[in-house]
């Protein structure tokens, strides 16, 4: 049964990570445990195949397996969101009819990379895409790994279709970001969610709907917190909470010396705080080694982390 998709979608709705057992070898108990995990810190969606799942670098059996499976474990608890980002739109079409056939309640795509697209050739792109899929869509901005931008003039035109329901920004360029709110505030339905969890707090205070921040597959009801906080406009609460969150970001997301540390130092957190079993990274990256995993061991233990949980109070 496909879960209930409120309008505008709001909230935090985690990108969750993937667990892996090999390059193609999903572990499905550490799904299960995660989001049972999840549901539990009180998110309000869950968010599949997105970079933090490394959808790119996933065969489409194991995403198919993903999709299949994280629907099967939420049961129509929660609106379940799919990545299906691809650089041919057949396979995006493919993936959102298995999204659509496993119940999912609408899918999320950025911008076809390889070939960097115009703006007039990447709004062509979404209007052939929306004709072919079978549930809603958000649209999902991620510049600095597709290479492509979307103008705000461009989500406003795709949006002419009532099928196109949100906006997830991984920008973290918060005059970006308010620049395509002030631009989509004829569409009161439609959903304007921020990725970069430093930012979060201070976007809901402006404006947005929520975040996709992967923060919350470690510590959900930190993230629900600062979201409710900026939701009833608690200005002090969101900055004590914020220094919690930049702790994390500076520590666990900064250990490493290539782009790749963000998702080798969440993984490797969610294994340590017994999320999932292990902390196996897709090619073409490996896990952390044990002096990794050690820092990051060090910098769990410098949180206010009580039986695996974060101490908000």
């Amino acid at each position: 049964m496909k879960s209930f998709l409120e309008s505008p979608l709001s909230g935090i709705i985690p990108p969750l990570v993937t667990p892996l057992l090999g390059n193609d070898t999903l572990d499905v108990d550490s799904l299960e445990n995660l989001i049972e995990h999840l549901i539990a810190g009180g998110v309000h969606g869950l968010f599949i195949l997105g970079t933090t799942g490394e959808e790119q670098s996933l065969s489409y059996r194991l995403r198919k397996e993903m999709i299949k499976e994280t629907n099967r474990i939420n049961a129509g608890r929660l609106p379940v969101l799919v990545c299906i980002t691809d650089t041919s739109l057949v396979e995006s079409v493919n993936l959102a009819k298995v999204a659509a056939d496993y119940g999912s309640s609408a899918v999320v795509s950025a911008a076809p990379y390889y070939f960097a697209t115009g703006q007039p050739e990447l709004a062509e792109f979404y209007e052939d895409l929306l004709k072919e899929l079978p549930l809603p869509l958000f649209l999902y901005n991620m510049p600095s790994h597709v290479k492509v931008n979307f103008a705000p003039s461009t989500i406003r035109r795709i949006a002419e279709n009532e099928k196109v329901i949100g906006f997830k920004d991984s920008s973290a360029n918060i005059p970006y970001f308010q620049t395509v709110m002030h631009t989509m505030k004829h569409r009161p339905d439609f959903s304007m969610l921020m990725g970069p969890e430093e930012v979060t707090g201070e976007c809901v205070l402006l404006g947005a709907n929520g975040g996709i921040n992967g923060g919350a597959n470690m510590f959900p009801q930190l993230y629900v917190a600062m979201y409710n906080a900026a939701k009833e406009k608690n200005v002090d609460e969101v900055w004590r909470l914020q220094q919690i969150i930049m702790q994390i970001s500076t520590t666990i997301y900064s250990i490493g010396q290539f782009g790749s540390s963000y998702l080798k130092g969440l993984k490797c957190a969610c294994s340590l705080l017994g999320i999932i079993k292990d902390d196996f990274v897709a090619a073409p990256f490996h896990k952390f080694r044990e002096p990794e995993r050690n820092k990051i061991k060090e910098a769990l233990d410098r949180l206010p982390i009580v039986n695996g949980k974060i101490q908000l109070h």
